[in-house]
């Protein structure tokens, strides 16, 4: 047979890590001795001496390169370098590169500009031209006002009384701007210079007179009045228009709105 299987078993021994002398081993193991060659064909037949030539031809040349083979036996596979080289490239790329973040640069805000708003001028309404019946309803409530005390309503009873229509009576006496309460207070003192008042009775008055409960409260209680006193100067009112018993007088003064005490205290102050 010819060697070349030997030399490639041989080769392919050293690219699977097998150690060469054990493959040179195994290789004569596997190589067929003479005596177990096949015998050749009838027609060609072969002396003993080529036959013994050819197999040492075939060892030598078998030696021949497992000495080769043995002499490129300290190189280092191709691959090697390969998987190295990836190793290197791995490691590299899994070292994180450094980044510097991006500086950002302070920007002033721009600065905010102070306006100034334009101020509206107060603008005056076209004053309503007044009909001739309002202006005498305006001149004829101020009369009113200026030498006696009236309550809103009041007022407005007047100028109704005197002609003037409702809406112009209530023109003439709204374009006065008066204070009620103020006036309240003037019509309770008028109240007190000409006669005597319990508290409550003068309320009464001044609600007649139109006064609202709560003006006419204003009104009273803004004359500090001493009640036991008006109690007494109306006892001696009754007294010196008729005759009274201690105890009726004491129940006409409740009647007009004192108390029990200050009726009480005014009859004893009368002289009954």
């Amino acid at each position: 047979m010819d060697p070349p299987p030997i030399a490639f078993s041989l080769v392919a021994a050293g690219f699977e890590g097998v150690s060469l002398e054990q493959s040179v081993r195994e290789e004569k193991t596997l190589m067929p001795t003479p005596e177990h060659m096949l015998a050749p064909a009838p027609k060609k037949t072969m002396g003993r001496g080529r036959k013994a030539g050819l197999v040492g031809g075939g060892i030598f040349l078998g030696l021949i390169i497992i000495g080769a083979a043995a002499g490129g036996g300290d190189e280092v596979p191709a691959a090697a370098p390969v998987a190295a080289a990836t190793t290197t490239a791995t490691t590299a790329a899994a070292v994180p590169e450094a980044t510097t973040e991006p500086v950002v640069e302070a920007t002033a805000e721009p600065a905010v500009e102070e306006t100034t708003e334009a101020v509206a001028e107060p603008t005056t309404e076209p004053t309503e031209e007044l009909t001739v019946a309002q202006e005498n309803a305006v001149e004829k409530a101020a009369d009113y006002l200026s030498f006696s005390a009236f309550s809103r309503s009041g007022l407005i009873k007047q100028l109704k009384f005197e002609g003037f229509s409702t809406k112009d009576a209530t023109f003439g006496v709204d374009a006065q701007k008066a204070d009620w309460s103020e006036q309240a207070t003037k019509k309770a003192a008028d109240y007190l210079d000409t006669s005597a008042f319990s508290r409550s009775g003068l309320i009464k008055q001044l609600k007649f007179e139109g006064f609202s409960t709560k003006h006419a409260t204003t009104g009273v209680d803004a004359q500090k009045a001493d009640w036991n006193e008006q109690a007494a100067q109306k006892a001696a009112d009754y007294l010196d228009t008729s005759s009274f018993s201690r105890s009726g007088l004491i129940q006409q003064l409740k009647f007009e709105g004192f108390t029990t005490k200050q009726a009480t205290y005014g009859v004893k102050k009368a002289g009954l």
